[in-house]
């Protein structure tokens, strides 16, 4: 054991005699097991060593201090003491504005532990600091005062949950230190009283010339700009590239205007209903995009470009606020991230930070939050941290805190993933200065998320025209005799002779009258706007026809070199036999399967130039074992990516096993296509069930981005689908919610029969992406046909042509006059009807299309087919989803249309209220019989 008595802060110089005896046996139990010592004890052992104390050294200790050696109880209590303010100062903090919840200081006063002021005025300071003693503090007791004025102010902090102890230390260190405090000079006060009530100024206008309108007001918050305002000052000094925010309504407009500077006029001008257009700044500075269909305003984003390059982006959103948060994170990642050099994508997480701002119900209510820190600190996911903004309003709607969650605080979920939580009070906006340059230094440091709780109010209802008194009165009466917080920092301000009250008065004078001068100018210049809501021609026309074929010995050059491992590598023996059978099909044997068709897709568009991340839970080798595009060394488990290591390649490839989650990391996804758009990115379901998870993104994100806001997404979702037995929850991914949110081109949805259509449609969805036209890509993949010999692909299947939206059943429809009945099948339906057809022999009345891609329904190839057979009498939809599913209601009506009154058929399972059977035989049977009807001639 060492001599710790000289280290700083040492606390052992206070013990000697019996004591020191005990505290040392107490050591020695510390170091066989902590557990078993007092939590308080053990920290000061993790603080400062071994309690080793040399009677030389106790003397010198005694004399230097002039305090007689201090029973052990005393110290210790003292050390709960401090800790406790530590760890429950935020009970008695000054951190609600309306100042209407009971606060607890029970366990934060000397008394407490027994102890009295001169007991504390006895100790050395040094026993409470970890590191320096802050300055103007010289023993217990002001070391405790100290403490308590900084844990239990208008900032208060839970950083306990925080295993890493040189993270604790830093925490405590900065907080300690006096560093977050109010610092700002005379100037920028008037600077922040001018930005006050300009925020302020912005919604009484509003409120007071377009009235009843909705617009959420940030009033009660009006610090969130303050907070943004010094994060992206932060960015700045960080030369940062990026900065992306995700926030809800509340507050939106007004950080639009002044975060991203939006000008009034063009706010304004959304408000009267008139054009914005002539007020949008000409240098290019401030991008708004708009959809041909449209949204609310307060669903609306921009992008604002510094003049020292740094952007600011606040995402588009709709009313599921939060879901907002993992989109603003993948888009964050993305801007991260070099993708122009073969490999894993080169990480830069100081390049771009993600800000996300919840609201106080919403944080603690919505699942999404806790995916997205979940994946905060995982290897496919992480971003160096993002800055948590819980928009506290202390209300839900008209739902206040104690029905909204079963928590103290709306940040508590945090505590569970090691995030560090300041709460701050929104009516002191210099300290909400002080602690979002704390929060964005945390987040720098350690490359970890970090929580504000921005605690203020609502001034007035949900939207404006709600009447809160009705179901909040009690919190109502407070809010209407509370002053703004412009009016508290005008009052603090002019006291401290800094500004006079009448400066004061004239400020709130000259904000409304350049509001005014701004909506004079909307009036005066714009006119009445029309808007238009047709769909733009080059959406409707789709994509144009491309050629996706590779050359042959490309791609024979390209397989060798996926099959060429590094001497030192041992793959295990039976997935390299498996892998070496890629090998045949470029010797004239065997097929190319499902799987192999993907990886030399994969491998062309990397050597296009497309980068390319492909995510989802186990895709690294494929829920069904189909995939390996990682391989681990079966000795030492060290990975190898096959296609890192293709000539040629011009630009990274990553794929990354997710976390369980389908909501946060569908959005993640979406949100990285967003930012990078030349990458080609997929998300894989493990079972394409697990997709209903992420409805919500389907629904009013990726289905409907284009036409609400004018954002383009190449997004590609594999889905596995399939009827074979494995019951309602692995058997369909809901492919009839993809096709009832199909239009305007917004989407390709595919089930496909072939390996080769596999790898043209990827091509042709890399081709295509960052065009004005580029759409996601809903892919129904197999699970059975993986590896079904009618789905494999020859080499020529890849070296020429393009993706095929439907395909002809082969060894059928040779003597076009005998064609009787044409029967429409996708994907496994169709392999299943192929399986018994064979060659077609005693089917010549049959003809089988098999539609590929579902949508945009390719109409106008089966007509060129139909007119080939003119003595067809009936057409069938053959499906093995139940009727009220999968594809029939969709393709109906387009059935119907082509077959021009001949009789139109179902044939499949009956309107159902599960997706299918539950066990294996009973699927046989109804298979079985939909095979026969669709294959019996009547």
């Amino acid at each position: 054991m060492s001599n710790n008595f000289g280290a700083p802060g040492s606390p052992w110089g206070s013990f000697s005699g019996p004591n020191l005896g005990y505290v040392m046996e107490q050591y020695d139990l510390f170091q066989n097991d902590p557990d078993q010592v007092d939590p308080d004890l053990a920290e000061l052992f993790r603080s400062f060593g071994a309690p080793v104390l040399p009677d030389s050294a106790a003397g010198t200790a005694e004399a230097a201090t002039g305090a007689s050696p201090l029973q052990f109880g005393k110290i210790v209590a003292a050390a709960q003491l401090a800790d406790s303010i530590r760890h429950n100062g935020h009970l008695a903090a000054n951190i609600f504005p309306l100042k209407d919840r009971e606060l607890d200081n029970s366990r934060i006063v000397p008394s407490a532990y027994g102890l009295t002021e001169a007991d504390l005025v006895s100790m050395p300071a040094s026993i409470f600091f970890h590191e320096q003693v802050p300055e103007g503090v010289s023993n217990g007791l002001d070391a405790i005062n100290h403490l308590t004025r900084i844990y239990t102010g208008k900032a208060a902090y839970e950083f306990t949950q925080v295993i890493n102890p040189e993270e604790r230390r830093w925490l405590r260190s900065y907080i300690e230190s006096g560093k977050v405090k109010p610092g700002l000079d005379d100037s920028k006060r008037q600077e922040l009283l001018d930005r006050l009530t300009k925020i302020e100024g912005f919604e009484k206008f509003i409120h007071r010339t377009f009235v009843g309108a909705k617009r959420f007001s940030i009033e009660g918050l009006d610090s969130l700009v303050v907070l943004l305002d010094e994060l992206v000052h932060s960015a700045h000094e960080e030369k940062m590239k990026e900065v992306l925010i995700g926030m809800a309504h509340r507050g939106r407009l007004n950080v639009l205007t002044h975060v991203l500077n939006k000008p009034y006029e063009v706010m304004l001008a959304q408000f009267a209903g008139l054009d914005e257009e002539p007020f949008v700044p000409e240098d290019g500075s401030l991008e708004l995009t708009h959809g041909w269909f449209g949204d609310v305003k307060y669903h609306m984003g921009a992008t604002y470009t510094a003049p020292d390059g740094l952007k600011v982006k606040l995402a588009y959103n709709p009313s599921h606020l939060e879901v907002v948060n993992p989109v603003i994170t993948g888009q964050t990642r993305a801007a991260q991230e070099e993708t122009g050099q073969p490999g894993i994508p080169e990480l830069n997480e100081k390049d771009a930070l993600a800000v996300l701002v919840h609201g106080d119900a919403a944080f603690a209510g919505q699942g999404i939050n806790m995916e997205t820190m979940n994946y905060s600190r995982t290897n496919g996911y992480k971003t160096g941290g993002s800055v948590h903004v819980i928009a506290n309003n202390r209300i839900g709607f008209t739902t206040e805190f104690f029905d909204s969650r079963s928590t103290r605080y709306a940040s508590d979920p945090a505590k569970g993933y090691e995030v560090p939580v300041i709460h701050v009070n929104a009516d002191d906006p210099e300290m909400v200065i002080a602690i979002a340059k704390f929060a964005f230094e945390y987040r720098n440091q350690f490359g970890k998320d970090i929580l504000i709780d921005l605690v203020g109010y609502r001034r007035y209802g949900h939207n404006e025209m709600d009447e809160p008194l009705v179901t909040n009165p009690m919190m109502y009466h407070k809010v209407h005799q509370h002053p703004t917080v412009r009016e508290l920092y005008g009052k603090e301000l002019s006291d401290k002779g800094i500004v006079k009250p009448d400066e004061v008065e004239k400020l709130d004078e000259n904000t409304f009258a350049l509001l005014q001068e701004s909506y004079d100018r909307v009036k005066e210049t714009s006119k009445k706007e029309t808007m238009d809501n047709s769909t733009p021609e080059v959406i409707m026309n789709g994509y144009p026809g491309v050629e996706t074929g590779v050359s042959e010995d490309r791609l024979r050059k390209m397989n060798e070199e996926l099959l060429n491992y590094p001497e030192d590598f041992n793959v295990f023996k039976k997935l390299s036999r498996i892998l070496k059978r890629r090998e045949e099909p470029f010797n004239g044997k065997g097929k190319i399967d499902w799987a192999h068709a993907e990886t030399l897709a994969f491998g062309s568009i990397l050597q296009d130039g497309h980068p390319i991340r492909l995510t989802g839970q186990d895709s690294q080798r494929g829920t069904f074992a189909h995939r390996h595009v990682v391989l681990h060394d079966e000795k030492d488990g060290k990975e190898l990516v096959p296609l890192h290591h293709i000539s040629d390649a011009n630009a990274s490839f990553a794929v990354y096993n997710s976390p369980l989650s389908e909501a946060s990391i569908v959005a993640y996804e979406f949100g990285y296509t967003l930012e990078n758009k030349n990458a080609l990115v997929l998300w894989e379901a493990q079972y394409g069930d697990f997709a209903n998870m992420a409805q919500m993104m389907f629904d009013q994100f990726i289905s409907s981005s284009a036409s609400k806001w004018g954002q383009t997404s190449g997004l590609v979702m594999l889905l596995p689908h399939g009827y074979e037995g494995q019951g309602p929850e692995h058997s369909s991914a809901r492919l009839e919610r993809f096709l009832q949110l199909a239009g305007e081109n917004n989407w390709t949805v595919a089930n496909l029969s072939s390996a080769a259509n596999y790898f043209h449609i990827l091509r042709r969805q890399a081709e295509h992406l960052g065009e004005e036209y580029s759409r996601p890509l809903v892919m129904m993949s197999p699970k059975s046909l993986l590896r079904h010999p009618l789905v494999g692909a020859d080499v020529e299947d890849l070296t020429s042509g393009k993706f095929q939206t439907i395909i002809e059943q082969p060894g059928l429809g040779k003597d076009p006059e005998k064609v009787e009945r044409i029967a429409f099948a996708s994907g496994k339906m169709a392999i299943d009807l192929a399986e018994q057809i064979k060659d077609g022999e005693g089917y010549e009345w049959l003809h089988v299309i098999r539609v590929e891609q579902l949508y945009p329904f390719p109409s106008d190839r089966i007509a060129e087919i139909i007119e080939r057979f003119p003595n067809v009498k009936e057409f069938v939809w053959v499906q093995e989803e139940p009727k009220n599913m999968g594809s029939w209601s969709f393709a109906e009506p387009f059935v119907r249309e082509l077959a021009q009154e001949k009789p139109v058929r179902y044939c499949g399972r009956i309107r159902r209220s599960s997706p299918s059977e539950g066990d294996g035989k009973s699927h046989k049977i109804e298979q079985d019989r939909i095979i026969k009807e669709a294959l019996s001639k009547s």
